[in-house]
């Protein structure tokens, strides 16, 4: 029978030196907040209902967060160290199996890093090490003769010799449960801070005849913590970095891919080309054979195959069909659906539009609130009028309908199959299939008008 693993996740700090009102766990690198990345990687050895994330400072905000993820919380009301929180986290977590101790202001730990630490079994505890060329600040491996963990020290607690070391700790431990909970109550608070240091429990483990093994890190920017934005920036880049590679590797051309932005759950299909500081955000999903615009945002969108984003052009939480084209300079905000084939041009916007197959809104205008059907044409100028100061109304157009430039279409309005509107109008009421709707006042010449008005 296989052990089951759990995982505790410590997310109880306030992050004093980010300067900042959100918690730190809070922050974003890579599209998620820190805590976000975390809470992933546990899922892929525990089950939700065997994670338990620590929280403290701004508790409820962090609950909110993870609500999405199904894992359980424990508050640490006071922060009196790192044994102190796991200790709060007793009555939450399983008291048996292999238990996992993470960070979550340390995101960067790989699934493959993580699985190879629970998958050692130990007998007792497996910490993670690292080598680093400079480790000022780290705590340090103090090894036995036969190459056993002997314990941990703090940098500013270290010897001159021992800060000579420079295998260092991670602070990211799998326990065997059972033996972590029989002694966490023994970590006290003799060092120089007064808190309760896990890394106590090495020492602890050894004396009750308990041997802790250590597994090397191979790549050490997996350790790197969040402590200030310059740290955050950097994490971000490498989450960035990680994506823009993965998408290239599997058949998506970047142009200046240094300048290109995507966040860690955008999927693009092969054969897409992205122009240089294209931003890809959220839940972004892009179809093959697309080319998106240099400085184009796209944000929670979908993108079927074969769409053209010109340049400059803002898509958030709306869908595409396959064989558009938006923009350039166009604007798609909130719950738009535009068809198959259907063209958007340049200073277009649409919010809550649906845009039937072929339609073509080609030159600044403004559709809102609105259902066109296919093969209609909007001409240059046209605004839907969908507010009267207190609500918003639907503006209603058939399919294969002219609408002429300029027109104003003021809510609610039905135009009906096939109609035609004459440049210029100024639509209040429905306007029959097949019928030219015309609202304009009739032109009227002045002749010697000028001269008289000069004279």
């Amino acid at each position: 029978m296989t052990t089951p693993v759990s995982v505790v996740i410590l997310a109880a700090g306030m992050g004093t030196r980010m300067r900042s009102k959100t918690p730190k766990v809070l922050h974003r690198a890579g599209g998620l907040t820190l805590v976000e990345h975390v809470v992933r990687l546990a899922r892929t050895v525990a089950e939700p209902e065997n994670i338990v994330v620590v929280v403290g400072h701004g508790a409820d905000d962090v609950r909110a967060v993870l609500a999405p993820y199904g894992v359980r919380t424990a508050e640490q009301t006071e922060q009196l160290g790192t044994g102190h929180a796991v200790r709060c986290a007793r009555s939450a977590a399983p008291a048996t199996g292999h238990l996992a101790i993470l960070y979550g202001d340390a995101p960067l730990l790989t699934a493959a890093t993580l699985a190879a630490l629970v998958g050692d079994r130990p007998e007792t505890a497996t910490v993670l090490t690292a080598i680093l060329d400079d480790p000022t600040g780290y705590g340090r491996i103090l090894r036995d003769p036969e190459g056993h963990v002997a314990g941990i020290v703090e940098h500013k607690a270290a010897t001159n010799a021992q800060r000579e070391i420079r295998e260092i700790n991670s602070g990211i431990y799998c326990f065997r449960a059972e033996k972590l909970w029989a002694h966490i109550d023994d970590i006290g608070t003799n060092n120089p801070a007064g808190e309760f240091y896990l890394t106590d429990i090495v020492e602890l483990l050894r004396a009750a005849g308990h041997l802790t093994q250590a597994r090397i890190l191979a790549d050490p920017d997996e350790l790197l913590g969040i402590n200030t934005r310059v740290e955050l920036a950097k994490v971000d880049a490498i989450f960035r970095a990680r994506k823009v590679t993965e998408l290239m590797l599997s058949g998506v051309t970047m142009e200046k891919p240094e300048t290109i932005t995507v966040d860690v759950d955008v999927t693009v299909e092969a054969d897409t080309i992205l122009e240089s500081g294209v931003r890809l955000l959220g839940q972004t999903q892009i179809g093959g054979d697309c080319r998106i615009g240099a400085g184009s945002i796209l944000a929670n969108a979908t993108v079927a195959s074969n769409v053209l984003v010109h340049p400059y052009s803002v898509i958030e939480d709306s869908q595409i069909g396959a064989g558009s084209r938006v923009g350039p300079f166009a604007r798609l905000r909130m719950h738009n659906v535009v068809g198959e084939n259907a063209h958007i041009g340049n200073f277009v916007e649409l919010k809550k539009t649906h845009l039937g197959n072929g339609a073509k809104a080609n030159h600044l205008a403004y559709l809102g609130d609105a259902v066109i059907g296919d093969r209609t044409n909007v001409g240059a100028g046209t605004i839907t009028c969908n507010y009267d100061g207190v609500h918003k109304h639907q503006t209603t157009i058939g399919e294969g309908v002219f609408v002429g430039s300029n027109s104003t279409l003021v809510a609610p309005v039905t135009l009906e199959a096939s109609s035609y509107i004459a440049a210029g109008s100024v639509i209040t009421e429905q306007v029959p299939g097949g019928a030219l709707g015309i609202g304009r006042g009739r032109q009227i010449n002045k002749p010697g008008w000028v001269a008289k008005k000069k004279g």
